[in-house]
């Protein structure tokens, strides 16, 4: 009996011992089917804890966007910047204060015109392109900062117009005249050419400086006659009218607000003109002269930074326009050479788009861009 019971002991012993290979391989599996477990839970795990990441920036990203729009809705609570890149005391200052007096009494907050300039209007520009898109920082800017500048000196002016501002509205123009002494030999157009093909370089056309839109209107006129006109660039429109006065140039391309007192009083004789103006019927266009392409004139419209809230946007170029369609206000600026005539910002758009394709294949056409 006692040997029974310790051959049973014995056997039970080494059963419990010994384990077989169909033992060893089910125990393989078993551990694998517990480890593939405990992967797909981490991995479950982690894709909950992802995707609530992902949640969670969403309602953050939500929140802030209904906290900005609820800030715009309730735009303009204070005063607004209204940034001016020329210095203070020319035509486009004198409407830009003029324009920004009425604007206020439209949105009823104080605009607050800021006068920067500096690298043809470019310093003012770049100022408001990095400033905080929420419509309390505009400016009232030209094509010769937004446009040609932009084109000609990148480095300067490294803003892009169709891109890092938002047109708000055009608001007013300003024509380019090509004016001569009131005794000059010329009295029109056709003459001076025809003189200056008789003259090669006799003719010296004064321009506000380099790259500006009289700058293009001389080789404008250049590729449409062929005279050899030679452009004589100051640093402003005054010293180019000081130097037409002192026989210095023969012809000066300027914007007409900074010359109507003279033509007016016959110290100076405009001969041709961009676009037709009221004050001065007389003066034609290239195109009452049968040339194709068109003088550049000057423009000056509004603008924000880019991406403003079109809350502020539904709120600020409805009042714009009715400020700027005031009969107040053009009856101020119009003996300062500037005519309203405002445009939707799609339009300004537009205009600058093409403005800009033109103003880039003279450029290139002459050399002045690689």
């Amino acid at each position: 009996m006692r040997g029974s019971i310790r051959w049973f002991s014995t056997f039970a012993k080494g059963k419990s011992s010994r384990r077989t290979g169909t033992d060893w391989s089910a125990s393989r599996e078993s551990a694998t089917r517990m480890l593939a477990a405990g992967s797909w839970a981490t991995r479950c795990r982690d894709r909950r804890i992802q995707n609530m990441r992902i949640a969670l920036k969403a309602c953050a990203a939500l929140l802030l966007a209904a906290a900005a729009a609820l800030h715009a809705q309730d735009y303009p609570k204070g005063s607004v910047t209204l940034v001016i890149p020329l210095a203070s005391g020319d035509a486009s200052d004198t409407s830009a204060r003029a324009i920004a007096d009425e604007l206020s009494r439209e949105l009823k907050v104080a605009i607050v015109p800021v006068n920067r300039p500096g690298a043809g209007g470019a310093l003012g520009t770049e100022l408001v392109v990095k400033s905080k898109p929420d419509g309390y920082t505009i400016i009232l800017a030209n094509n010769a900062s937004l446009v040609f500048r932009s084109i000609l000196d990148p480095k300067t002016a490294s803003y892009n117009p169709l891109t890092d501002l938002t047109p708000l509205g055009l608001a007013m123009r300003s024509p380019s005249i090509l004016a001569v002494r009131g005794d000059a030999p010329y009295k029109t157009f056709g003459e001076m050419i025809e003189h200056a093909k008789k003259n090669p370089g006799s003719v010296r056309i004064g321009t506000a400086g380099a790259g500006s839109v009289g700058d293009f209107c001389v080789l404008t006129l250049n590729s449409l006659t062929a005279a050899g006109l030679t452009t004589v660039p100051f640093t402003g429109a005054s010293p180019a009218v000081t130097a037409l006065l002192g026989g210095h140039v023969e012809g000066v391309v300027l914007a007409l607000g900074t010359m109507t007192g003279h033509l007016r009083s016959g110290t100076l004789r405009g001969i041709v003109i961009s676009s037709r103006y009221p004050d001065f019927p007389s003066i034609p266009t290239l195109a009452e002269l049968g040339y194709s392409d068109p003088f550049f004139g000057v423009w000056v419209g509004f603008f924000a930074p880019a991406n403003v809230p079109v809350e502020v946007t539904r709120t600020l170029v409805p009042a714009l326009e009715r400020a700027i369609k005031s009969p107040a206000i053009g009856a101020k600026l119009r003996p300062l050479g500037m005519m309203m005539d405002y445009a939707p910002p799609e339009k300004l758009l537009a205009e600058i788009r093409e403005e800009h394709r033109r103003v880039s294949e003279i450029a290139a056409k002459s050399g002045l861009i690689k």
